[in-house]
């Protein structure tokens, strides 16, 4: 059975000790929001096998000279990406499905101004909320 990566295990002296870190590093990286651990009763911070990782990534970045402020912004721009592609994939598997169910895969997606992704059938308009509407045009040989 393996263990689940998000678990939150490892008090903070072990984390430390698996991280190469002493513990009031992290601390420090938890107050400033890099590494941010799960907390148990008492406060007493829980840290995953991912958050030691991410310990060990904040550990390389500031060693290669990026500052911590540099830091944050690189591991929220990862997240970012990551949920980005996250999306990606489910809209790609939604238009798989429609295409396997012999619906009309032409679909047009609208993105709000939160960054939210709304799937419209054909002919269907966005609402007006400023929302950019991607479209993609139709193969050559398609007669329709």
């Amino acid at each position: 059975m393996a263990i689940d990566p998000y678990a939150p295990i490892f008090v903070i002296s072990v984390a430390a000790e698996l991280a190469e870190m002493h513990p009031q590093t992290l601390r420090q990286y938890d107050r400033l929001g890099l590494v941010s651990p799960s907390r148990q009763s008492g406060r007493q911070r829980r840290y995953s096998q991912h958050d030691v990782e991410l310990l060990r990534e904040v550990q390389r970045l500031s060693k290669d000279g990026v500052s911590l402020e540099g830091i944050r912004r690189i591991l929220e721009l990862e997240n970012q990406v990551a949920a980005l592609r996250s999306r990606v994939a489910e809209l790609e598997r939604e238009v798989d499905d429609a295409r396997r169910l012999g619906g009309d895969a032409r679909r047009i997606f609208a993105a709000g101004m939160a960054g939210d992704v709304v799937t419209l059938t054909r002919g269907q308009r966005p609402e007006r909320s400023g929302a950019l509407v991607v479209w993609r045009p139709r193969p050559q040989h398609d007669p329709f």
